[in-house]
Order: structure tokens, then sequence, then C-alpha cells
């Protein structure tokens, strides 16, 4: 065991993360192994317009759950891919109108099956005794509700009151 995983919970950010950086390495792979040149990180967006077909930058960073430049920063990857378009909105021309190209659509076609082996190896993974998705689901849950630096700060000010 070494440091990080001694700390316990102080460095829970660091253990997602590490857990996440080797579901993506791995995901590379595995999608290689099927000849799909593919980015796991390109995954949420990909992923959604392939369920809602057309969404406005803002709309897509509302689905994934990203930052609004972080968002932009994989439109541009896609773009740069041509698994995606964007044309302006007819209504308000400020607004990008983001859909899959033809290549992204196949390129949806291939995945498909790569999911499904990927669903049921993650579905293994995570139902444990204490089944990691759904304990995900109830952290952010709480943290839709209170951030982690609104709870910090309001501890730290009731600390200073007493």
């Amino acid at each position: 065991m070494n440091i990080i995983d001694e700390s316990g919970i102080l460095a829970i950010s660091t253990r997602l993360q590490r857990l996440s950086e080797q579901l993506r390495k791995d995901g590379a792979l595995f999608y290689k192994s099927y000849g799909i040149d593919f980015e796991p990180k390109w995954f949420p967006v990909v992923y959604t317009l392939h369920h809602k077909e057309v969404l406005s930058v803002v709309e897509i960073a509302n689905e994934i759950g990203y930052t609004h430049p972080s968002t932009i920063s994989l439109l541009k990857e896609l773009e740069k891919q041509k698994l995606i378009r964007s044309k302006k909105d007819k209504v308000d021309e400020r607004k990008r109108l983001i859909s899959l190209t033809p290549k992204g659509q196949e390129l949806i076609l291939k995945m498909k099956p790569v999911w499904d082996v990927m669903s049921s190896v993650l579905k293994e993974i995570a139902d444990n005794q204490n089944n990691l998705l759904q304990a995900i689901n109830e952290a952010e849950n709480k943290l839709m509700h209170q951030s982690f630096l609104q709870r910090a700060l309001q501890l730290k000010s009731n600390g200073e009151s007493d």
C-alpha cells in the first residue's frame, strides 16, 4: 500500500483520478483492439449527440456536466477529427448547433458492439459490496445540493465561532 492509499478519504480525488485514468487507458486500448481510433475523453460528447442528434454547445455542456471551456475544447478536437460539425442557429446567430457527421455516425455503428462488451466488464468491476456506480451517484447528488467548498467553508466558520 502506498502513502496515497494509506491517506484514506483525504486522497479521494487522487484515487478517483487514478481509477479514471486506468479505465480511459484500457478503454483506448480496447477500442484499438477493434481497429477503432477513438479517445475515451470524446465519449460523453459523441454518446450524447448519438442520442440527442442536434444540440447547442451550452446544451452539450449541461448534458455531460462539463464546464463550457472544457466542452469547447472537446468539440474542437472532434471537429478536427471530422466526427462532428457545427452550424449557426437560424433563430439565434450567436448559438452554434452541433451534430455528428456521417463519419461520426459510422463510428457509432462500429462502437456499439464495443460498448456492449465495455458495459458488461464495467458492471462486473462496479458490482461489488459497495456498488461503485451507486456510491458515485450518491456523492454527486450530495455535491449538487452543497459543494465540497461550501461544506468546507461552513465547517471552517463553525469552528471559528466556537
